[in-house]
């Protein structure tokens, strides 16, 4: 049985209208997923470590930028206040939970000694330490 063609081959001017179209959006695309738009927090340069395990309990978490500034649920606080607002999660939480700290690399031992310690201070047992993942994992190959 033989099917009928309907189909032809365009020989007709290609227009450059949709080209230029999908090229601009594709162009907004990679601009705002980029760098070059502001985005809105702190730069904490997390130091580099291994594949270390994490927790699976409820967690706060603190962030400290190099100059020793506390950022707590987005806001910039003294360490009275963070011991407070730390004191409040405990108190709402069923659970223990865990403190993180997303410290920037520069940052003296110092002050994570100082918020472990007002962690302890607000009924918080465990504080863990976020770091980077290595670029490349030197996980050794299989052996056959």
């Amino acid at each position: 049985m033989k099917f009928p063609r309907n189909a032809r081959v365009f020989r007709g001017q290609l227009d450059a209208a949709p080209l230029a179209g999908v090229f601009f959006l594709l162009v907004m695309f990679i601009a705002l997923s980029s760098r070059l738009v502001y985005t809105p927090g702190i730069s904490v340069k997390l130091p580099q470590g291994g594949d270390l395990p994490g927790t699976d309990q409820p967690t706060v978490v603190v962030a400290v930028d190099a100059s020793g500034q506390l950022y707590f649920d987005y806001q910039l606080l003294t360490e009275k206040k963070f011991k407070e607002r730390l004191s409040d999660a405990v108190k709402s939480s069923r659970e223990p939970l865990t403190l993180i700290v997303q410290g920037d690399k520069d940052l003296k031992y110092e002050v994570l000694v100082r918020l472990s310690m007002l962690a302890m201070q607000a009924g918080i047992q465990e504080a863990l330490l976020e770091i980077r993942p290595p670029a490349f994992s030197s996980r050794p190959t299989p052996s056959p």
